[in-house]
């Protein structure tokens, strides 16, 4: 079976993802600052799936009715969602952001294994193994060598955040199985069960209703859930389609890259040489990992017979 390769709308599918996800971060600081990190994990699922079960049913969709196909969504819910979402905020206890976003940059490498192991379509080849350990290296030297210091502290929080990276993949290969369903479908179904698995969790871990957010907080919790869910996993679901999970968990080394430039843009952080640095290892290792700029560099191979009177 052919190798799924990335199009150009593919890729610009993919940054636009990214950007989403990473201005996720931003929303999620403000939200932070009223409510429990569970709390906001319960917003973003639970308006994400409101917004898009208003969008499914405006634009004419229906949920599907086979219980084993919601028996999937819950499963897709639990390792997309539920598990990841809660391992990662466990994690940043003992563990900052910056060595958190290195250590889920390692989603792809989870990826391209299991994906030889378990799929036809996305076979591992040296180009592809290149590229991912191009762009972890990228997202190392991006976020700074600082981040890199804490490794060997903090040793449960730091397997938290891969054990999360390595439901990530898990979850990038399980929905191969919604490639039938419209993205919108797919995407309602898997942020409902999602909210249905977290909503008990946190009613009970952080009593919710006891919290007074001011306007900014609440709005930044909408942001989480319209923009950041809704609107990112549409987008999830119709790139996991069409080009495959290895390539659509690629968006774990332009999330990074993406937070950095919104900071630049929005709050006039300064970018440092290693910022450049390591965007230009990202870039180099998505190239590799896409391998048309590698076939291109390749001379043609003579014609069979060519010259041949």
């Amino acid at each position: 079976m052919a190798q799924l390769m990335m199009t150009g709308r593919d890729w610009a599918l993919l940054v636009l993802l990214s950007l989403l996800w990473g201005g996720s971060f931003y929303f999620s600081e403000i939200a932070l600052a009223a409510f429990g990190p569970l709390t906001v994990v319960l917003g973003r699922v639970g308006f994400g799936a409101l917004t898009l079960l208003a969008w499914l049913y405006l634009s004419g969709g229906r949920l599907p009715t086979d219980p084993r196909l919601w028996g999937a969504f819950l499963v897709m819910g639990v390792i997309n969602n539920a598990i990841p979402f809660s391992l990662i905020v466990w994690g940043q206890v003992t563990i900052d952001s910056g060595l958190a976003s290195i250590l889920n940059a390692t989603t792809p490498l989870f990826v391209v294994v299991l994906a030889h192991v378990v799929t036809r379509d996305e076979r591992l080849t040296r180009a592809r193994l290149a590229g991912v350990l191009l762009g972890v290296a990228g997202v190392a030297v991006l976020i700074g060598p600082a981040a890199l210091r804490q490794i060997g502290d903090g040793v449960l929080g730091q397997l938290a955040v891969l054990g999360a990276a390595f439901s990530y993949a898990c979850a990038g290969l399980f929905g191969r199985r919604f490639r039938a369903l419209p993205p919108l479908v797919a995407a309602t179904g898997m942020v409902t069960c999602s909210a249905v698995v977290l909503a008990p969790i946190a009613l009970l871990v952080e009593a919710p209703w006891r919290a007074r957010p001011e306007a900014a907080s609440v709005g930044a919790v909408l942001g989480l859930a319209v923009l950041c869910t809704a609107a990112a996993y549409w987008l999830y679901f119709r790139i996991l389609r069409a080009a495959g999970a290895t390539n659509l968990l690629l968006v774990t080394f332009l999330i990074p890259v993406s937070a950095v430039l919104l900071g630049a843009l929005l709050l006039g952080e300064r970018l440092a040489w290693t910022a450049f640095a390591g965007m230009a290892l990202i870039f180099a290792g998505l190239a590799a990992v896409d391998g048309r700029v590698l076939t291109l560099a390749r001379p043609p191979r003579a014609v069979e017979g060519a010259g041949e009177g």
